[in-house]
């Protein structure tokens, strides 16, 4: 335990001197008062927020420009996005680490929300431009990296959950405020003030957020170049092996994120084409369930993790998300749906709790590597999972083009025609092999040790971290690699 507690010591400490640097600088540095979580949770709120409003036209518009295999499509677009995530992920977190996090900070927000004034321009444009953005779409990556640089350890799996929350916060009204105004109004107005809310994150990020690592606690002040091989997104995956604490929660995190991200691409519009769900109650389901994230990343995450434990979190966390993954997978009611989703809830307190012990074995310059390798992780899940789910609806034949508008209580809704004989007995097959991959997750992950994770922290990094330390330290050999660690999104 005594290397456990030098380490603790080391980080805190190094916290506290950034803290120090932050103030005696603070005259000279951008933004507003000292940085925070709080600075960190705006910039997500108001991204996400501006990308909620645009739920239900998406969907039209999606449904419209691609009518036939509307759900291939899909998956197909966000796969693109996910796989570049996955390849630009370590190397936007190593630059991160070198030239500061609000900078790219501003390049991550502008080149997300890029697309959102095409959807009423150009919408081939549009969805050319979602898959190309991904290069850029690792706000989350920076983010968990700005709140590393600012938290102490015991601090830092709450500051995670509460960004992961804000995530669910900000999409409990927009869904709703963008079908309502898309119905009254017309897509216009919600392309316009979607647009309006990116330019304001902009905006914010530029003249509010301040700068978390001082220029004294970045590697470029002892010389420090950024290799190929740090900012390789293969490289941490060829020599995760060498460590096996390691390799199962990078194991863990892939066949428990897989699912997730195609789910997260294709739930809406499976809910309002074959469920049935109007855009109405498509924002009203998205308003309750994030009200019960926000819930269960705050409160409920914050009492697990200190009474049963980082591991035994992220099991209960794993447990949820199969049985809301069962339960989307054989419902076909929509009470069934809204029962799922509130389980769904409970499932989120995953990602905070792996994030949070995996942060905690990284060195202080190093958080943005190890957040961006998760979720580079996430990206590459984000590619395949999308695709996955895409490629499951077009073979069991779960298609747009096979539903018909039937006219019930003065209100259009969609319905199954002659569905098929897989359809009438999985209404939604993707999301049965996702609870089958999340178990896997779960039995992979009863393997983690949690307590000695810490210990073993120093000597796998210098296997597994080599690039970091032969890139950042200045003692470090050429010999003595060091790879960044794994790690976990969208989000």
């Amino acid at each position: 335990m005594t290397g456990e507690k030098k380490k603790k010591k080391r980080l805190n400490r190094s916290v506290l001197l950034a803290k120090k640097i932050i103030i005696r600088d603070g005259a000279s540095r951008q933004g507003i008062g000292e940085p925070s979580v709080y600075h960190a949770v705006v910039v997500i709120f108001l991204e996400f927020f501006a990308w909620g409003l645009l739920t239900t036209p998406m969907l039209t518009v999606l449904h419209r420009t691609f009518p036939q295999h509307t759900f291939l499509m899909n998956g197909l677009i966000h796969g693109v996005k996910g796989l570049l995530s996955f390849l630009s992920a370590p190397l936007i977190g190593a630059l991160s680490d070198v030239w500061g996090r609000k900078s790219f900070l501003l390049l991550t927000v502008f080149f997300t929300c890029a697309p959102i004034p095409l959807m009423k321009i150009s919408p081939w444009w549009y969805f050319a431009v979602i898959s190309m953005s991904g290069v850029f779409a690792v706000t989350f990556s920076v983010i968990f990296a700005y709140v590393a640089d600012i938290t102490q350890e015991h601090e830092r799996s709450t500051a995670y959950g509460l960004v992961s929350a804000t995530f669910a916060a900000s999409l409990v009204t927009s869904p709703a405020i963008g079908a309502y105004l898309s119905q009254a109004y017309g897509d216009t107005l919600v392309v316009v003030l979607a647009s309006g809310v990116a330019l304001l994150d902009i905006g914010f990020i530029l003249l509010a957020v301040p700068e978390s690592l001082p220029e004294e606690m970045r590697p470029v002040s002892w010389g420090a170049p950024i290799s190929w091989e740090q900012a390789d997104p293969f490289a941490s995956l060829r020599k995760v092996g060498q460590d096996s604490t390691v390799l199962l929660i990078c194991i863990t995190v892939f066949l428990s994120y897989l699912p997730e991200a195609g789910q997260y691409s294709s739930f809406f519009l499976y809910l309002r084409q074959v469920i049935g769900f109007s855009s109405e109650t498509v924002a009203a389901f998205i308003g309750v369930v994030g009200i019960l994230s926000i819930l269960a990343q705050t409160v409920v995450l914050g009492i697990l993790m200190r009474s049963i434990g980082n591991k035994n979190t992220i099991l209960l966390g794993l447990g949820f998300q199969i049985l809301q993954l069962a339960w989307y997978g054989f419902g076909s009611q929509p009470w069934m749906m809204w029962a799922a989703g509130a389980v769904a809830a409970m499932s989120s307190i995953t990602f905070p709790a792996v994030s949070a012990m995996v942060s905690r074995n990284a060195d202080p310059d190093q958080q943005g590597v190890v957040q961006g390798m998760i979720t580079g992780i996430r990206g590459l899940c984000n590619g395949l999972g999308p695709a996955l789910y895409g490629f499951v609806f077009y073979l069991f034949h779960v298609e747009l083009n096979e539903m018909a508008e039937v006219e019930t209580l003065g209100k259009a809704t969609k319905v199954m025609v002659n569905p098929t004989d897989e359809s009438s007995i999985i209404p939604g097959p993707p999301f049965l092999f996702g609870a089958c991959s999340v178990l896997l997750s779960l039995l992979v992950a009863l393997f983690i040790p949690e307590h000695n994770l810490a210990l073993r922290s120093g000597s796998h990094k210098k296997h597994s971290n080599g690039a970091q330390t032969h890139t950042h330290s200045p003692q470090a050999g050429g010999s003595d690699g060091k790879e960044p660690l794994l790690e976990d999104s969208s989000v």
